[in-house]
């Protein structure tokens, strides 16, 4: 686990802001890059001097702009049946994008913006977005007012939970007393996204008709 860790972290270090905008960018696609894994090391970083905590936010933020105008285009220009035929190839089935088009159906523009902060419907929104041809300065623009909210989250998380840790990378017994000396913090995360996913499911839901 700490070569894997020591790994992706060089990784974000090395690739530097454009590389955070390039894992942001395919994060709000389909490709399994979570902003988890993201944000955090970079904002790790940053606390050592290779990038600026504003950067981080701007440059995630961006990137997360031109995955998920991206997405938003795809969908407009080839419809919702081509969209079910293949999307199951990436990752995008059927029972996934009916659970977007009833958040965007219910929440129209307000909810591009909270589907910024939650997972699952994060990665998918644009589909639907783009399928009811729903305006692009809208969707661009809670997009990024929602991205540039969860990616600062995550930049703190990150500077506040690792960012005071240089020794981090050292070693695997560093690795390990960090993690022991930050479980809290990682157990809090790991709860609050379960929390938000149950949140999806039950947002998404079909709703209950009334018996008649």
């Amino acid at each position: 686990m700490h070569g894997l860790m020591t790994v992706w972290f060089t990784w974000v270090h090395d690739w530097g802001y454009l590389g955070i905008v390039v894992l942001m960018a395919m994060e709000s696609t389909v490709f399994p890059v979570p902003s988890e894994l993201v944000i955090p090391p970079a904002a790790y970083w940053a606390a050592q001097g290779r990038y600026t905590m504003w950067g981080v936010v701007l440059a995630g933020t961006a990137g997360s702009a031109l995955g998920a105008s991206a997405t938003y285009w795809v969908a407009r220009w080839v419809g919702r049946p081509l969209v079910l035929r293949y999307g199951v190839y990436v990752g995008v089935s059927e029972s996934k994008l009916v659970k977007a088009e009833r958040w965007i159906e219910r929440y129209e523009a307000g909810g591009v913006f909270f589907a910024r902060l939650l997972p699952v419907v994060r990665h998918l929104i644009g589909f639907p977005a783009g399928i009811v041809r729903m305006s692009f300065r809208a969707y661009v623009l809670m997009t990024v007012a929602g991205s540039a909210l969860w990616c600062g989250v995550l930049a703190w998380f990150g500077a506040r939970v690792i960012g005071d840790q240089p020794q981090l990378l050292d070693d695997p017994a560093q690795m390990i007393l960090v993690l022991k000396a930050k479980a809290l913090w990682f157990v809090g995360l790991a709860f609050v996204l379960g929390l938000l996913y149950l949140l999806v499911v039950r947002l998404t839901a079909a709703p209950v008709r009334p018996e008649t």
